[in-house]
């Protein structure tokens, strides 16, 4: 099953293949990343590659006409890439309200590189008593997110996925995840995803059509299971899923399949 989030993912990954592969000059040069939302405008500038390396990245914003913040943005390392707009528009920085407050948030994202990880934003909003840009930061491991106003009410949520279930049970390839949906409101990130049952209900129906399938091409599809049964227990159906789980799931390792994925889903905090 082919979904928003894995197709951001593949897609970033292309970009560090291309990165990787191509033939870089002695001489690097600057590129720009912008984007602006009424009298608020943000700018990441960097230097491309060398040796694969991003340098020099800064962000500036400018309020009002008045540069308010201008200074090196905290890479982990330098191979951390400026990604633009992961909705998919190249070279465009999220310059938006996030919580309804008139005042737009900039939205820094980054790539770490590597086959599967990691992605992470910087999430700044202006606080008007210090006059100054404050910032969070947010993982979101391999997965990304997309911004969506899911629930129509003028605000975007940040629909992703849970990245703690890659490699908990299988291989990269052979996990599910698990929906998760966020909301930036007073300078913090919040899981709202069991706001949206509907959302959830249709994301464990594809997990369950996907298992269906790979489970009858030969894979046992226990990530897949998983990330299900986490889908139901965030519904409140936590008995009824591991029930279709139980039944489902035969292979001779079952008992201690169904004791880890009961210890992993409470240490998850999808039940206590």
């Amino acid at each position: 099953m082919m979904t928003i989030r894995s197709s951001i993912s593949q897609s970033l990954i292309g970009l560090a293949f291309f990165s990787t592969t191509a033939v870089f000059t002695p001489t690097a040069t600057a590129e720009t990343i912008i984007g602006q939302s009424g009298n608020v405008r943000a700018e990441i500038s960097y230097d491309k590659p060398e040796e694969y390396q991003y340098k020099n990245v800064r962000l500036k914003i400018i309020r009002a006409g008045k540069t308010i913040l201008d200074q090196k943005l905290p890479q982990e390392n330098e191979y951390d890439r400026p990604v633009g707009n992961l909705s998919g528009q190249e070279n465009n920085l999220p310059v938006q309200d996030l919580d309804g407050k008139k005042e737009p948030e900039i939205i820094a994202d980054f790539f770490t590189g590597g086959a599967h990880c990691c992605i992470y934003s910087l999430i700044y909003r202006y606080d008007n008593k210090s006059q100054k840009y404050i910032k969070i930061r947010h993982e979101w491991g391999n997965g990304g997110y997309q911004l969506k106003d899911l629930d129509k009410d003028g605000l975007p949520e940040f629909d992703s996925r849970d990245d703690r279930f890659a490699y908990a049970f299988t291989s990269y390839a052979a996990s599910g995840y698990p929906l998760q949906i966020w909301h930036y409101r007073q300078g913090k990130m919040i899981d709202v995803t069991r706001r949206y049952p509907k959302l959830i209900s249709n994301h464990a129906s594809e997990l369950w059509q996907t298992y269906t399938q790979i489970e009858q091409e030969g894979d046992d599809g226990k990530g897949f299971l998983a990330a299900y049964l986490a889908d139901k227990y965030l519904l409140g159906q936590g008995e009824d899923g591991w029930q279709r789980v139980q039944q489902a799931y035969k292979k001779s390792d079952r008992t201690k399949y169904f004791a880890d994925l009961r210890k992993f889903l409470r240490e998850t905090g999808y039940f206590r």
